[in-house]
């Protein structure tokens, strides 16, 4: 009987290790860097860690603070940097400063990270407008900063405004 349970035991144990194998194969493929959930080293079940579960929502206000830091900056096509941004070229500069690698480009940059409805959107998540044309980072509250040809720059809109509203595609969360 004793050797039964722990045949059994070594079979929940090995599926335990088979699915958290399969669920850090997901997130890799899905280009998360760093999956939040770790297998132990002996083999052991699934463990998220809290500091872990912390870093995503430290890493989301990181973003915000960051792109904040730029409002006002003004707007250059191809740009990527202080001196001045277009909407991919912020969004790609702000994510390199977390260690995030993405293109110069909305729409190869739409390619990343996991789809996100609207309604589901988190601060730090990237959103996409116009045909994959335009993207922003969400701050929250249903605002969202980019740089925009017209307007100053760097700002911060809502995704409410008409245009937005109207052109929306969605969003992804890297």
């Amino acid at each position: 009987m004793r050797a039964a349970r722990q045949a059994a035991m070594g079979r929940v144990r090995l599926g335990a290790t088979i699915l958290s194998i399969v669920f850090a194969l997901v997130l890799a493929a899905l280009g998360c860097s760093r999956p939040l959930a770790t297998l132990e080293a002996a083999g052991g079940p699934l463990i998220l860690e809290r500091s872990e579960i912390q870093s995503s929502s430290s890493r989301s206000q990181r973003i915000v603070a960051i792109a904040k830091k730029h409002l006002g900056t003004p707007y250059m096509w191809g740009g990527s940097s202080p001196a001045g941004f277009d909407c991919s070229g912020f969004v790609m500069y702000v994510y390199a400063l977390v260690g995030v690698s993405l293109p110069h480009n909305a729409a190869e940059q739409y390619q990343h990270g996991v789809l996100v409805t609207r309604e589901r959107l988190e601060p730090g998540d990237v959103v996409f407008f116009d045909g994959l044309r335009h993207d922003g980072i969400y701050i929250g509250g249903g605002r969202f900063i980019h740089a925009r040809r017209s307007g100053g720059g760097v700002i911060i809109s809502g995704l409410g405004e008409s245009w937005y509203r109207t052109r929306w595609v969605g969003g992804r969360r890297l």
